[in-house]
């Protein structure tokens, strides 16, 4: 999970800012001014075929809504092997989304690429891109699950190699021109429609993810605010003669729910945030970095941590206006299986009574 980037574009370029603007044969850049973003992963604690066919059909229909009001982008992401339904099929939806939406982006920050097939991949990347109009943003990602890996039938420890071999085939791939894949002649139609290619980050918080982004001339979206590898990035892309760009995470971020009364609903829902929080936090090593990473093992912990935050409309707002306005609001209306009428609470009040007065 990284907090991510946003619509030119889950951020993902949610929560951040290039360290400079990107050329425009680059991709875009993220807008200014606040941006506003729908985290989407589809968790359910207890989940059933009938609850996960509500709680994805709410999710599109989320996103039509978020697209409508004009919020910035939605952000999902990819997992395998959990007992909760963590979006495993972030492409799928994200067709969903944009077969719903004219405007709004959508983040998958991050897909696990080693797990895909390299041309299967570019296809599909393509063809969104294309379905899109260009509004999707990839971040791949090594993951850090070797649960997910063994699930797929792919090697833990040939991970890097993995994620040289999809990278190089993806940016070949999407020149439309034939290349030599695993010893034979292949070419991948359709080409997408933005040049060079799709927006496609590296995320992660190695030296080794810095090195690859930088290699290939890729913009890099570190999983946590690490400045040093930012500087290290651009040590490397001075070494290999490449363009690139820093999506920086902020210090801080924050998963945000509304609620005009957010002590009632920290008692009634904070159960479904805690379950998300420790959730992820198992799947991580002591070294991992991650910008949304919680130590809390009790909903009162969580609260007072703040990564995970139930905000009235006006607290939301002074959240806004922090680091002057050029932050993210990333709202997580189903977070943790979140019943999915609080969701809609939630997304509306943020529309009614936040992005208004932020336009104002």
């Amino acid at each position: 999970m990284s907090a991510l980037p946003a619509h030119p574009s889950p951020g993902h370029l949610t929560a951040t800012r290039p360290s400079r603007s990107p050329r425009p044969e680059e991709g875009p850049a993220a807008p200014a001014g606040c941006l506003s973003v729908l985290r989407i992963n589809l968790v359910d604690p207890a989940p059933t075929p009938a609850t996960q066919s509500a709680r994805y059909r709410a999710a599109v229909e989320m996103a039509a809504f978020a697209d409508d009001r004009g919020l910035t982008m939605v952000q999902t992401e990819e997992h395998h092997a959990t007992t909760n339904g963590w979006m495993p099929s972030p492409l799928t939806f994200a067709g969903a989304v944009f077969g719903a939406t004219r405007r709004i982006g959508v983040t998958v920050s991050a897909l696990i690429t080693p797990l895909h097939d390299p041309l299967r991949l570019a296809e599909d990347l393509a063809s969104l891109d294309l379905l899109s109009g260009g509004r999707l943003v990839t971040v791949a990602g090594l993951g850090y699950r070797p649960e997910e890996y063994a699930a797929h039938g792919k090697d833990w420890r040939g991970r890097g190699a993995l994620q040289d071999e999809v990278l190089e085939t993806l940016l070949s791939a999407w020149t439309g021109e034939p290349f030599t894949y695993r010893g034979r002649t292949v070419q991948v139609t359709p080409r997408p429609c933005t040049r060079p290619h799709p927006l496609l980050l590296i995320g992660g918080s190695s030296r080794a993810a810095a090195r690859r982004a930088a290699r290939l001339g890729l913009p890099l979206f570190p999983s946590a605010h690490l400045p040093e590898l930012e500087a290290y990035y651009h040590q490397q892309r001075a070494v290999f003669g490449t363009e690139g760009w820093v999506m920086q995470p902020p210090e801080r971020t924050s998963l945000l729910h509304l609620s005009e009364d957010p002590d009632r609903t920290w008692a009634a829902y904070g159960g479904h945030l805690l379950h998300e929080a420790r959730m992820y936090a198992s799947w991580q090593s002591a070294g991992t970095r991650s910008a949304v990473r919680s130590t809390a093992q009790d909903v009162a912990a969580l609260r007072a941590e703040g990564v995970y935050r139930i905000v009235t409309p006006d607290e939301c707002l002074r959240l806004a206006r922090e680091n002057g306005g050029h932050g993210a609001l990333i709202l997580h209306p189903l977070c943790g299986g979140m019943p999915v009428d609080e969701g809609w609470r939630s997304l509306h009040l943020f529309a009614e009574r936040v992005l208004p007065r932020l336009e104002g």
